[in-house]
């Protein structure tokens, strides 16, 4: 079975697509994001790419790292309020 390997930018693009679509569009995982979740201890590399210079990770890990960040990710990000029931403040 083969595994597939991803640079930074494609897990990045791979784990933006479920965090866009939980979070309407406000949450985005960047390249950096995943270098973070390496530096965390969440993701782990598994070898370079073509290039001999960037660093791959198994698909399945991605998935992994992407679901244990998730709620701590999510929950900085307040859903919008429906229409039509914006309260209005008034100064004093």
């Amino acid at each position: 079975m083969d595994i597939e390997h991803l640079t930074a930018a494609q897990a990045a693009a791979h784990a933006n697509r479920a965090r866009q679509a939980l979070s309407a569009g406000a949450a985005h995982i960047t390249p950096t994001t995943i270098r973070s979740w390496v530096h965390r201890g969440h993701l782990t590399a598994t070898g370079l790419a073509a290039d001999n210079r960037s660093r791959t990770y198994r698909l399945a890990d991605v998935a992994r790292a992407e679901l244990k960040t998730r709620a701590r990710a999510l929950r900085h990000i307040s859903p919008p309020a429906p229409a039509g029931t914006r309260q209005e403040t008034t100064a004093p």
